[in-house]
């Protein structure tokens, strides 16, 4: 199919309905809400109590559709969507997403949604591949009140038929060290991992901040963490592929036995392995001659079916 000619039929769906009178499967409500902020580590106050509000990130949660979809997808979306897979652009790789917030969300709001595909760029090449990239935009509403505007854009490529050669391995990205960090930084390079703690209330912290953000007190002290912890969540990164990075490999967010929690690389096991609850431990791990880094190493025998 020729390039141009692709392009001009791609168009034609720009403004054609992606989703027509959808409605939201739950309602707004207090565990979907507590389940999101324990996911998040959001503590905030406003999201509990009698007078909640749903976080307004959570906007798009409501209008998704689970494993069945919705009834009122309308067939433009896929028709896009197979005319690319048609061309030879199969993959598909979320890209970045914007949300707009009209008015806030409680317990009990009935949500109901209209979805546009609202542009298709022109062909583009990226480090993936050459494709295409699609945006749709979600009007989110509570009755006939306008509440947020969610966009989501998806890039359809055509993956590299080759890698070029590789080149010898770059150097791992240095960690950007300022006022409020140095002091975890030197705790690295002696193999102690610190953790702040709050001298006004004893509220522990990670990362490191220049003020408590439970009592707002910029006084503080440390704490030595013993290196036992358990794999929150955790992702498995396969693209892009970094510069001096080789996916695929585990990412996790690790829960510390102290009760904060860092972001850090699962090793010791294969990334296949990791899973949520999985016990870890503690070790140093040294990249180059200047680059050493906390890193979290797993038991395959720690591993819950």
């Amino acid at each position: 199919m020729v390039i141009e000619d692709l392009s001009v039929r791609l168009k034609v769906y720009e403004g054609r309905p992606a989703v027509r009178g959808g409605l939201g499967k739950d309602p707004v409500n207090p565990p979907m809400i507590r389940h999101w902020c324990e996911a998040m580590g959001d503590t905030n106050p406003a999201y509990t109590g009698p007078d909640a509000i749903a976080p307004p990130t959570m906007l798009q949660v409501w209008t998704m559709g689970g494993l069945s979809g919705h009834e009122t997808r309308s067939p433009a979306y896929e028709e896009l969507l197979a005319l690319l897979d048609g061309a030879g652009y199969t993959s598909v790789v979320a890209t970045d997403c914007e949300q707009e917030y009209l008015r806030v969300l409680r317990p009990g709001d009935e949500i109901s949604f209209d979805s546009v595909i609202e542009s298709v760029s022109d062909r583009k090449t990226t480090k993936l591949g050459t494709g295409y990239f699609v945006t749709t935009r979600t009007d989110v509403r509570v009755g006939d009140e306008l509440a947020g505007t969610h966009r989501f854009r998806i890039l359809k490529y055509a993956p590299r038929v080759a890698a070029p050669p590789r080149e010898p391995a770059p150097r791992r990205p240095r960690p950007v060290v300022n006022r409020d960090n140095a002091g975890f930084w030197e705790g690295v390079a002696r193999h102690r991992l610190l953790i702040q703690r709050c001298t006004g209330c004893g509220t522990l912290r990670f990362p490191w901040l220049p003020g408590c953000n439970a009592c707002g007190s910029p006084e503080w002290d440390t704490v030595e963490a013993s290196g036992e912890g358990t794999v929150h969540s955790y992702v498995v990164m396969h693209h892009p592929p970094f510069p001096a990075f080789d996916p695929p490999y585990a990412v996790g967010l690790i829960e510390l036995a102290e009760g904060v929690r860092m972001i850090s690389n699962v090793i010791g096991v294969p990334y296949d392995k990791v899973r949520i609850g999985m016990p870890v431990r503690l070790a140093f791990v040294r990249y180059d001659e200047e680059l050493e880094l906390p890193v979290f190493r797993g038991a395959e025998e720690g591993v819950r079916a």
